[in-house]
């Protein structure tokens, strides 16, 4: 956004330094709200104003403006957020106008209190609605009395009736507070001057020095300016250039209370005679201890913080209150935050360095600051060896893009790689000079990325959340978390000279344990600084190929003692002896980095409490902030353990000298396993921390219905590794109900409180991720996430030492294996999972039993589980060699042997092995589904064409039901295009049953007369009933017969529908049936039949649509008509049946011949042509 201001008239300012700050809405701790965990912070840089607003719970949308004021310069903390019931007002100040951004408050853009969403809208969203040039909320600084020159102070707030106050120092010493009317009301533009007259000045102040007034103006010229809001009025406290702090009242526009700050400054001489432009003013406000005032008086080489509090007497006096004074030694203080409790301060040295302390000014006696361990630069150089590429990339801190990481890559890669041919003057470059100028370019993009992040990084200011008691580092670039850090980490981060000054009572409560604790510390420390990268790496890579650490750990000694040219490990023995006990101390350090415990489940919350906590901590910024910190835990552990573990070796091989001769070795050795384990636990966890791999995605190839898989949506702020995926979609849950399931616990009252829940959320996080807890919800998120490198990787570094959910990490490994094609690996991987079934909660949720199945043992349950998955893979050799393996665990359960066998019967006719899946078939104790097995064979084989299997096989105690089923196939499927008939014909003929061949084929005959009314059906009912002659023939005269069913009964086979008559009435069922025996000759009789059948067709295509079922007497008078008398007469002979009808017939053709012309006669030569010519007797008479 931009606003254009008139060039000012004068010279004007000139650039003033970059500033931050920022605001916490009132709410942010409660619980139930709708700005919970919310806060806005900003950048000012020369006429820029960036704002954000950032939420740890939600992805709040549209949360970042930019606002560049043309001509204008903005004032060094010249912006203040003030919040009302309904509005947030932003207050700017510049050296040239004063301006008010009128926005909703979050409560009125989103009504209810339940933050349910994962995603709102920030408070920036309408910004473009807003007027920048509306008159009643931007000005022009008038210049009489002017804006002062030479200081940057400046103040603002909103007075109880809604006008906007500026407060700024005066050209002519004092303040002048320029009022703005409410904004949806009417009014003018006012100035007031707060300033005293120089009679009563000198009577309060006394006389300026002559040293002071020169060229810094008068010596009430406010460098830092802070307001205390009242009911009706408000305090404006000054802190001027004379070291004097003066309160006036606003509403009275009077001066109550003027202090002399050098009274509490030890050596106050030379500062009294300098200007004190250095000074710094903070307030903090509490309802139960009143208003503090926190004074960081500059001095050259030195600082030192002084905290009041404001007094109240009678008769509207006030009075300081000096609670305590604090001393430094750095010089450029950045800024510092203020509470009842504590000052946090934050300092930039000379050589660029960042750095962060607080004290707590109560009860701090001795004023010792607490040191605030700050994120270090990357480094300045990057080795790159010979076997890797020069384009490493690395995600850092997230910033606000409009391209994608690998849109920015892309973009990235192809601006070098321009760069890099364009300096390449020779047509041919060869391949170690083209790598060589790869490893300059990039290390020169590097380098300018590393100036970049310096730039960015450098501090502007503290931001202090009063109602959280978050603390932020606000940077040019960047926004830093600070996060409680644990005894251990902090006693071996704090440098040495803090380290001896420590208060061992606070360690623990035993005083001499506490001694033995920092010895031992500091002997750590001095193995950590001696150990080079080069010792560093062979623990690396001990741990990462599953080397014994102690090895390693026992070479880097070797390697400490042999170039040790500062006496470190004399150092280390002296410092040794001091311990009285170190095996005892030692155990104490591994105790406090222990994490090996169980999480209790949630108990069952209310709906409305699970809706509150829904998006606790679910922000992309708060998953960031969270697993980031838990990293830097998790590393420094590491190098605690690495270097605990040399001194073990270092204590071994001392032995008595170090007050072991009372402890056995044994017990050394046990401590010794311990510290061995938590290496590997930290290392493994640290890699995984920072480990990245881009296709963090939700695929379902794999998900089995009832295990714990991700929910597959989009992520609304994608992860950047997998332990944020891990903390974002699984285990932020837990933890959050978790800390909230304490009953009688009232949401309405609960406060948040930053530094307590970070704390115990980092822990619960690291206890799931531990891997010697029962828990196993990190593994499964892997899955879940398609992370299948990364899985293997864990469960490798797991394999040799961990002994907990072996069958669980078995299980996914052999998951991952048959997502990487090598399935027998995955086989072996499943089964010797199948050990731990019943024994670890993964596995029993995994065969969890679903609605309406059968239970069965937990070991069957678990196979049957794997052998969907494998069926769903397509694994059919594998399905069938792990049911082999099963029906060996459901020798007592014929159910499941049932199940199994049925199931490698599949697989087996899936993969063409017809005897092994006819011998599975076989082999099925549960006759139901043999029988639907054997019908599958029967329709796959003769789907195949396999037919001489399907006839060949044995079918012991199967011979009727294989009859019955190929026998209900061929009943129900179209005669010309299935051969069912033709199967059954030549399954009887194989075993000698030449009767029931004979049947069949009698019947395959019958059927297509009556439903194959074609030629080639007519062909085809020839030729059956020629083999049912042939299998008659070869039986025994006395048994040639077959059972010729009654008419109709073909078609009554079972599921077909019913049939009914014209009018839709069913007819009535038959009582009996008639059962008629057909012997060799009725179907010699039947054959003949047929063949005229066919001749009749073939004379006569027309006629091959009744003739098919046309009974004999039919048969005579279509032969008749179609001039066939030859036929005619062998039909009735065969039948018995009168010639009448032949010769009528005949006898009418003639003397339609008689009668008829020519056309008649040439048609006659036709039908006599079909007879038989050699029976007919021609004379001369008959031509």
């Amino acid at each position: 956004l931009h606003l254009a201001v008139p060039a000012p008239v004068g010279p004007g300012a000139g650039r003033y330094a970059d500033s931050a700050g920022g605001f916490c809405y009132q709410e942010s701790a409660q619980l139930v709200s709708v700005t919970r965990n919310r806060f806005i912070h900003w950048t000012t840089s020369g006429d820029t104003l960036e704002l954000v607003e950032e939420s740890l719970d939600i992805n709040l949308l549209n949360n970042a403006i930019r606002l560049k004021i043309q001509n204008c310069s903005l004032l060094p903390g010249g912006v203040h957020v003030c919040e009302t019931q309904n509005l947030i007002i932003i207050l700017i100040l510049t050296n040239q106008t004063v301006h008010r951004l009128v926005l909703p408050h979050p409560a009125r853009m989103y009504r209810s209190e339940l933050i349910t969403e994962g995603q709102m809208q920030s408070v920036f969203t309408d910004i473009g609605k807003v007027n920048f040039r509306d008159p009643s909320n931007y000005h022009m600084i008038p210049s009489i009395p002017g804006l002062a020159s030479n200081s940057t102070a400046s103040a603002a707030w909103l007075s109880s009736d809604g006008e906007a106050l500026f407060a700024l120092p005066s050209a002519s010493g004092g303040i002048f507070v320029l009022k703005l009317p409410p904004h949806d009301g009417h009014g003018i533009v006012s100035v007031v001057e707060l300033k005293q007259s120089s009679v009563m000045q000198r009577l309060l102040t006394g006389w300026m020095p002559t040293a002071i007034r020169g060229d810094q103006g008068p010596s009430d010229l406010p460098v830092s300016l802070s307001v205390h809001c009242l009911e009706h009025d408000a305090f404006l406290f000054a802190l001027c250039q004379d070291h004097k702090l003066r309160m006036w009242s606003y509403k009275d526009q009077m001066c109550l209370m003027v202090a002399d700050l050098l009274e509490f400054v030890p050596v106050n001489k030379d500062l009294r005679l300098a200007a004190g432009t250095g000074h710094r003013l903070r307030l903090a406000y509490s309802q139960s201890l009143g208003l503090y005032l926190g004074v960081y008086m500059h001095a050259p080489k030195r600082g030192q913080f002084c905290v009041f509090q404001l007094v109240s007497t009678e008769s509207n006096r006030y009075s300081l209150d000096h609670i305590s004074s604090l001393f430094t030694s750095q010089e450029m203080l950045v800024d510092f935050a203020l509470t009842p409790a504590e000052i946090w301060a934050l300092w930039h040295d000379d050589e660029n360095q960042t750095i962060v302390k607080y004290i707590n000014f109560e009860q701090n006696i001795a004023g010792q600051w607490n040191q605030v361990f700050v994120q270090p630069l990357p480094e300045e150089e990057v080795t790159i060896r010979d076997d890797q590429d020069p384009r490493i990339f690395s995600r850092g801190g997230e910033r606000i893009m409009d391209l994608t990481w690998d849109e920015l890559k892309k973009e990235v890669t192809l601006a070098v790689e321009n760069e890099l041919q364009g300096s390449v003057t020779e047509y041919e470059v060869s391949q170690e000079e083209f790598r060589q100028l790869q490893v300059e370019f990039w290390s020169k993009f590097y380098a300018c990325c590393l100036q970049y992040q310096e730039a960015l990084s450098c501090p502007l200011a503290l931001h202090l959340n009063p109602y959280t008691n978050m603390v932020c580092l606000l940077k040019k670039g960047f926004l830093s978390f600070l996060v409680p850090c644990s005894l251990v980490d902090h006693l071996y981060l704090l440098p040495d000279a803090h380290l001896l000054t420590e208060d061992d009572s606070t360690i623990f409560d035993d005083l001499e344990m506490s001694r033995d604790v920092v010895c031992l510390v500091q002997c750590l420390r001095l193995i950590g600084e001696s150990i080079s990268m080069e010792m560093a790496f062979i623990m690396e890579m001990a741990c990462s190929r599953l080397q014994p650490p102690e090895k390693a750990a026992e070479q880097i000694l070797e390697d400490l003692i042999a170039n040790d040219t500062e006496n470190v490990m004399e150092d280390i023995h002296s410092k040794l002896q001091e311990i009285r006990n170190p095996i005892h101390a030692i155990g104490v350090l591994i105790r406090e980095m222990d994490y090996e415990m169980e999480l209790e489940m949630e108990r069952a919350q209310p709906l409305n409490v699970r809706m509150n906590l829904s998006q606790l901590y679910g922000s992309g910024t708060a998953v960031t902030v969270v697993c980031r910190g838990v990293c830097k835990m998790a590393t420094t552990r590491f190098l605690i353990c690495r270097d605990l573990l040399i001194l073990q070796q270092l204590l071994l091989r001392l032995g008595d000298a170090v007050s072991m001769a009372q402890k056995p070795l044994g017990s050394a050795w046990t401590v010794l396993e311990c510290v061995t384990q938590d290496v590997l636990v930290s290392r493994f966890i640290a890699r995984f921390f920072s480990s990245r791999e881009s296709n963090l995605q939700h695929l379902s190839v794999l998900e089995l219905t009832d295990t714990t898989a991700l929910t597959p949506h989009k992520l609304v702020s994608s992860p950047q590794t997998i332990v944020e995926l891990f903390f974002q979609e699984v285990s932020r849950k837990h933890i959050i109900s978790h800390l909230f399931s304490q009953p009688n616990t009232s949401l309405s009252e609960t406060s948040l409180n930053w530094p307590h829940l970070i704390t115990a959320i980092a822990a619960d996080l690291l206890s799931l991720l531990w891997p010697s807890n029962p828990g196993f919800l990190f593994p499964e998120c892997l899955m879940g996430s398609c992370q299948y490198t990364q899985l293997q990787e864990y469960i490798r570094l797991l394999q040799p030492w961990c002994h907990v959910n072996v069958g669980s990490c078995r299980f996914l490994m052999g998951r991952c294996y048959l997502v990487m094609g090598e399935g027998h690996k995955a086989l072996d991987c499943f089964c010797q999972a199948a050990s731990e079934v019943g024994k670890e909660e993964f596995l029993d949720r995994l065969i969890r039993a679903e609605d309406g199945e059968m239970a069965s043992t937990p070991r069957l349950q678990y196979y049957d589980k794997v052998l969907r998955l494998l069926d769903v893979i397509g694994l059919p050799e594998l399905v069938i060699q792990l049911a082999t393996l099963a029906i060996t665990e459901a020798a007592d359960d014929w159910r499941s042997q049932a199940t199994l066998r049925t199931c490698i019967f599949k697989h087996h006719l899936d993969l063409g092995h017809n005897s092994q899946a006819y011998e599975a078939l076989t082999q099925n104790p549960d006759s139901s589904r043999q029988l639907d097995c054997l019908r599958q064979l029967v329709v796959v084989l003769c789907e195949r064409s396999q037919l001489q299997d399907l006839v060949e096989f044995p079918y012991v105690n199967l011979h009727n039901e294989v009859v019955g089923i190929i026998e209900s196939r061929a009943r129900a499927v179209d005669l010309m295009t299935h051969n069912y008939y033709e199967l059954l014909y030549a399954f009887h003929i194989y075993r000698h049953n030449y009767r029931k061949a004979g049947t069949v084929m009698f019947e395959y005959g019958m059927r297509l007369g009556r439903e194959v009314r074609t030629l080639r059906g007519l062909q085809k009912q020839g030729n059956c009933y020629l083999a049912a002659i042939n299998c008659l023939r070869l039986i025994r005269p006395e048994y040639a017969w077959i059972v010729q069913p009654a008419s109709g009964a073909v078609y009554e086979r079972p599921g077909a529908s019913p049939k009914r008559s014209h009018d839709g009435e069913c007819p009535a069922v038959p009582t009996a049936r008639q059962i008629e025996i057909l012997e060799l000759e009725d179907l010699e009789k039947e054959c003949m039949l047929a063949h005229i059948r066919l001749t009749l067709a073939q004379h006569d295509p027309s006629t091959a649509a009744v003739a098919g079922s046309s009974s004999p007497e039919e048969m005579v008078t279509l032969l008749v008509q179609a001039g066939l008398f030859d036929t005619a007469v062998s039909l009735c002979q065969t039948f018995k049946l009168p010639l009448t009808p032949v010769f009528e017939g005949l006898a009418f053709k003639c003397i339609k011949l008689q009668f008829g012309g020519e056309a008649a006669q040439a048609e006659a030569w036709d039908w006599l042509a079909a007879n038989q010519l050699s029976s007919v007797i021609t004379t001369k008479e008959s031509r």
